[in-house]
């Protein structure tokens, strides 16, 4: 699978890198992907003034279905600029992507390059809230959704602005893998909060981890990665030079759940997951839950 990234004139910076990271992490996790990047035009600057080197035009990439291409937002004098307008082979290659079933996202602004592109039509879309109004405008058949973080129509993916793009790239790649496996890329990424469209979905491998206790986090990365073992809160307690009183004190104070709270909520989530395997019984779950009998596991997913 290819992951690749147009680099637009006057590309903001966090729009591109933001995505773009989290999927290098991934990739050091393990994804089974490559990352490729191409331009519009031969002189790329950022609108902070980084410039880029030699990057190769778009009309070089070769995508297939399945494959993602991401439009990062740009410079809002750009987007109304006559440069802009005459982009109109690479709004019709945009169109041909999506025609042959590319996932095509774009990040905070790039929303416009999908719009010339036709690819916002009788769709659901979002962009930066200052732009949300002038994509209405421009784009009278979009169905411009506002204050939302990203929306994904088919194979059409828009996002807000900014960090927005974060958000989505972390909800493709669930998707993609696995909330286990975004749990880890996010922890790589110090990212502890992921939010979704409406900033309400829950995933217990990423909730209750916008603390900042170094402490706490190791005892939630060791509670993750070992359910299946008896997890007492003196071995927890000891294993970060805590007294257990003290540990479920902070942990509380840190997440907002007790521990057993936290590990209740582990378990169903790994046995809801386990349960979508019909070579695993009952029996087989419950022990990679961390309960000696398939009766206690029945009673939490109840």
């Amino acid at each position: 699978m290819k992951l690749a990234f147009i680099v637009p004139p006057h590309v903001e910076l966090l729009d591109l890198a933001g995505p773009a990271q989290v999927f290098t992490e991934a990739i050091s996790q393990g994804l089974d992907a490559t990352m490729e990047f191409y331009s519009i035009q031969e002189a790329n600057t950022s609108t902070a003034g980084v410039a880029f080197g030699v990057i190769k035009n778009y009309k070089e990439a070769d995508l297939k279905a399945g494959d993602f291409l991401f439009v990062p937002g740009t410079d809002h004098s750009y987007l109304q600029s006559g440069l802009f307008a005459e982009e109109q082979s690479f709004f019709s290659w945009l169109a041909h992507c999506a025609e042959s079933k590319v996932n095509t996202c774009s990040i905070c602004t790039g929303a416009f390059f999908l719009g010339e592109a036709g690819l916002l039509d009788n769709r659901e879309c979002t962009t930066h809230w200052r732009r949300t109004d002038e994509l209405k405008s421009r784009f009278p058949k979009a169905k411009v959704l506002e204050d939302t973080l990203y929306v994904k129509s088919d194979i059409i993916y828009t996002s807000a602005g900014i960090s927005a793009g974060i958000d989505l790239a972390l909800a493709i790649l669930e998707n993609l893998k696995s909330p286990h496996f975004v749990h880890k890329v996010a922890r790589g990424l110090v990212v502890y909060h992921r939010r979704d469209q409406s900033h309400s979905q829950r995933s217990i491998y990423l909730d209750f981890r916008n603390h900042i206790n170094p402490k706490i986090h190791e005892v939630q990365d060791f509670l993750i990665n070992n359910l299946a073992k008896e997890n007492s809160i003196e071995d927890l307690a000891e294993m970060i030079a805590m007294s257990p009183r003290n540990l479920s004190r902070v942990f509380k104070e840190s997440t907002g759940l007790t521990i057993v709270e936290y590990l209740t909520e582990l378990r169903r989530e790994m046995a809801k997951t386990l349960l979508n395997n019909p070579a695993f019984t009952i029996d087989y779950i419950a022990s990679q839950c961390g309960y000696k009998t398939p009766r206690q596991l029945q009673r939490i997913l109840k």
